[in-house]
């Protein structure tokens, strides 16, 4: 019987070398993918707390388009990142509600537009995303300017939103929310919805 011993062969100096390389080479090309697409076309953010319920809850993943809005401006029904000039430079979600140059008029517990198109003003029908709803907190009357945005919360017996802290402006708009990613079973890619 022949005694076999077994060895590990070294791998030679100049594999390791190269390989550390080639891992080097792949990280400096996904920075050079990735960090841009993150900076400048999406972005991930996660929902915090129920003011967009029923359509977005706590935790939820989202990706940002955020590239679409150097192409276009934000249309009623778009739902919505922004950075809020408060102390902390919150990040908020809300969905556009009045455009810029509209008057916004909420009274009744109903949205009433008034535009160009529509002198006479028209009633706001959500029903399309929110199944049932109530826009209270007594009447307001709101003339946006020509960079100016009225933002609501679908959620509006508990949002913190327009109603409280006024119209916000387009230099505060991050990007559109353009799909949920997580939790996995409620994937969805979202649409402006239609106001026909």
């Amino acid at each position: 019987m022949s005694d076999e011993k077994l060895y590990q062969e070294e791998p030679p100096k100049e594999s390791v070398k190269s390989f550390i390389w080639e891992t080097v080479k792949i990280v400096i090309v996904c920075l050079i993918i990735v960090l841009p697409l993150r900076a400048y076309v999406i972005q991930p953010f996660y929902v915090k707390g129920a003011s967009m319920e029923p359509n977005f809850y706590d935790h939820e993943y989202l990706i940002i388009n955020e590239i679409g809005y150097h192409l276009g401006n934000p249309v009623r029904g778009d739902i919505i990142v922004f950075k809020h000039n408060d102390a902390e430079q919150s990040y908020y979600i809300k969905r556009v509600i009045g455009l810029p140059g509209e008057r916004v008029v909420i009274k009744d517990n109903e949205i009433y537009i008034y535009n160009q198109q529509n002198p006479d003003g028209f009633k706001l029908n959500e029903s399309e995303y929110l199944p049932k709803t109530t826009t209270t907190d007594g009447e307001i009357d709101v003339r946006l300017k020509n960079n100016e945005y009225y933002v609501l919360g679908d959620n509006r017996m508990s949002s913190l939103d327009s109603r409280r802290f006024g119209p916000i402006t387009r230099d505060t708009i991050v990007g559109k929310t353009w799909l949920r990613g997580w939790p996995f079973d409620k994937f969805k890619v979202f649409e402006t919805p239609s106001y026909q």
